[in-house]
């Protein structure tokens, strides 16, 4: 029972001291840990660190997947530093990508806003949960489920996202598996694929091994 009395109390310590704090503007220059980036000195914040004008420009789709991601995280927006929301713009040419990928640290809403998009995810259980998305339209991605977002108008399309999370992270399926040094042999056992594939993935994405 006082176990349990003290670890409420703690519980309630810590959340109570989370909230001393209006803010924590990232300071790039201080030290980081998984809970995000260090606090710059209020004296030093001023209103340019809350508001961030990245998203404003196009991202470059000259590249293999046409699709560019333009992030609004910390440290270049500094505000958002710990305040549990980051923000991206995706922009895909035609026939443009997203590959699977997965965001271990949160959920993501996205909302387009030009154009088509085909979007969906794959559940636990891999289930597949598939929407073809018009402009307006919004579809969220539970945390940590491989997902994608595939250009299926004629035009170009432009969507933004939102994450639960300053820090949500990415692992991008196909980068995961054929753009390292992950042993060729390795990757054919535990996907079925043939050397050949696999190699040709490997050069396509600049793997070795």
């Amino acid at each position: 029972m006082i176990i349990h009395i003290f670890f409420i109390l703690s519980l309630v310590s810590s959340i109570s001291f989370a909230s001393v704090q209006d803010f924590c503007v990232a300071d790039p220059e201080g030290p980081q840990s998984p809970a995000g980036y260090s606090c710059k000195n209020p004296d030093q914040v001023d209103e340019n660190d809350f508001a961030f004008s990245g998203l404003a420009k196009a991202g470059n789709t000259s590249n293999l997947i046409k699709a560019a991601v333009t992030p609004a995280f910390a440290p270049a927006f500094a505000g958002i530093n710990g305040l549990g929301v980051s923000l991206a713009r995706l922009d895909l040419a035609s026939g443009g990508v997203i590959p699977l990928h997965t965001h271990p640290g949160a959920s993501e809403v996205l909302v387009v806003i030009q154009g088509t998009i085909c979007a969906g995810f794959i559940s636990s259980a891999n289930k597949v949960y598939l929407k073809t998305l018009q402009r307006g339209d919004s579809m969220v991605f539970p945390q940590g489920l491989l997902h994608f977002q595939l250009n299926s108008g004629k035009g170009s399309a432009l969507a933004f996202v939102a994450f639960g999370s300053s820090s949500p992270g990415l692992q991008i399926l196909p980068f995961a598996l054929f753009a390292n040094d992950l042993p060729s042999e390795l990757v054919e056992a535990t996907t079925f694929l043939s050397d050949e594939e696999v190699k040709k993935l490997k050069g396509v994405l600049g793997g070795t091994n």
